[in-house]
């Protein structure tokens, strides 16, 4: 990991990035809550929220990996001036705590997963540490809107005079969720259930196969997080074996993850590689998943279609 910017260079790098900030201005960026977030569909969740009266840097991008990514200078310099800092939590963003002591920031850490029960614990076999929780819960609509609440709440409490906006805006979002949520189950329920089986990348579809009724078979990486060394040539004929008992007929892609892994597992066990899903990211602006709820309708057509008979 590149080492992070002391103080002092810190504050002289936020001042040449405000200087050359195109079609904002100083009056308009000083009435809003500065916000910082740490990855692109929590950012999603906290832009449809805080809107118009909140400023949002968010510091992993679109089709970047949360788990492997590297805090540049430019992240210090958005959390040295932030009011609010939103995290995801449950051990997803492992550089978060090195980047914030560092950053000397005195803004308000916010854990958007505060609160939910019910969480997956990972298996012994794949957790780096005893008691590791699946951190992948925004699979699942449910937790999302749950998640909105502890936005909208926090934003309440940091930015009081903007508050009945906060609360309007999460109220129309969280209709948009819950119609979301009834279009989900319902597409899924096109689909056999025989065939509501899932072969992906990376562990993480735990939370949406215990919603919808899937079945998650296996993962190229037997990890939650995408930092697990490459697989064995005996645990990829592992998968290919299951694959080809259960008649699988398709294995989805990763927009996070180059898809050679996939590629090789497909045709060795005679499927059909699905267009990549929006796992840990969104896709960028223009893209099938460049918000949540698109990304989410983007997953679930993608899956039914490839799975049915």
């Amino acid at each position: 990991m590149c080492p992070l910017p002391r103080p002092l260079p810190v504050l002289v790098m936020l001042l040449s990035v405000l200087a050359v900030l195109p079609g904002v201005s100083h009056a308009a960026r000083a009435t809003r809550l500065p916000v910082v977030v740490t990855f692109s569909i929590l950012g999603d969740l906290v832009q449809q929220v805080g809107g118009e009266h909140t400023a949002i840097r968010v510091l992993v991008g679109p089709d970047t990996d949360a788990h492997t990514y590297e805090p540049i200078p430019a992240d210090g310099v958005a959390l040295t001036h932030a009011a609010v800092l939103f995290e995801l939590g449950l051990g997803f963003e492992p550089w978060l705590e090195a980047l914030y002591r560092a950053a000397r920031t005195t803004a308000q850490r916010v854990v958007a997963t505060q609160g939910l029960s019910g969480l997956l614990r990972v298996p012994g076999g794949l957790a780096e540490r005893p008691g590791d929780t699946d951190p992948h819960v925004w699979h699942d609509v449910a937790y999302v809107v749950q998640m909105v609440q502890v936005i909208r709440d926090a934003l309440k409490r940091y930015d009081a005079p903007h508050a009945a906006a906060y609360e309007a805006n999460a109220a129309r979002y969280l209709d948009s969720l819950q119609q979301l949520d009834t279009w989900v189950q319902q597409h899924v329920a096109t689909l056999p259930a025989g065939r509501r089986k899932l072969v992906t990348a990376h562990d993480t579809f735990g939370y949406f196969a215990r919603r919808y009724g899937f079945e998650v078979l296996g993962t190229v990486l037997e990890s939650f997080t995408t930092e697990a060394a490459d697989p064995s040539g005996a645990a990829l004929a592992r998968l290919v074996d299951t694959i080809k008992a259960t008649g699988v007929p398709a294995i989805f892609a990763e927009n996070i993850q180059h898809p050679r892994r996939l590629q090789h597992v497909a045709a060795s066990a005679g499927v059909t590689l699905a267009p990549a899903l929006y796992t840990d990211a969104l896709g960028r602006p223009g893209s099938a998943g460049a918000h949540y709820l698109a990304m989410m309708r983007h997953n679930v057509t993608t899956i039914v279609q490839a799975l049915q008979p």
